[in-house]
């Protein structure tokens, strides 16, 4: 049987108007339940600005159930630090999808 982990999707959203009809943002998250995770083999920062750098990243397999936009977003898991959402990650139909998860979302983030 395939079990997934719960991961905290972080969004920034608009929250309100400040004076000035200025828009006010916050961090918002989101526990996400029955997350598949897949890690993919590191890799170092090759660029002369992080010698000692370090990527690690991830595709994370979302259920059906989310159906949230992920565009912008970062994404905790395992109690770690949070990783970027590359791109605007979308879902494939559900009907080539038997199984609960729909949506690749690759995520990553360097250290160093």
């Amino acid at each position: 049987m395939i079990v997934g982990e719960t991961v905290v999707v972080i969004r920034r959203e608009r929250i309100g108007t400040l004076p000035g009809n200025t828009p006010e943002y916050a961090e918002v998250e989101t526990l996400v339940e029955n997350v598949l995770i897949d890690p993919k083999p590191g890799s170092d920062v090759t660029d002369s600005v992080r010698p000692d750098g370090t990527q690690a990243e991830y595709v994370l397999h979302f259920p059906k159930a989310f159906v949230g936009s992920l565009r912008g977003a970062s994404v905790k898991m395992r109690g770690g630090d949070p990783m970027e959402v590359e791109g605007d990650p979308q879902s494939y139909t559900n009907a080539n999808t038997p199984l609960l998860w729909n949506r690749p979302v690759s995520v990553y983030r360097v250290d160093g």
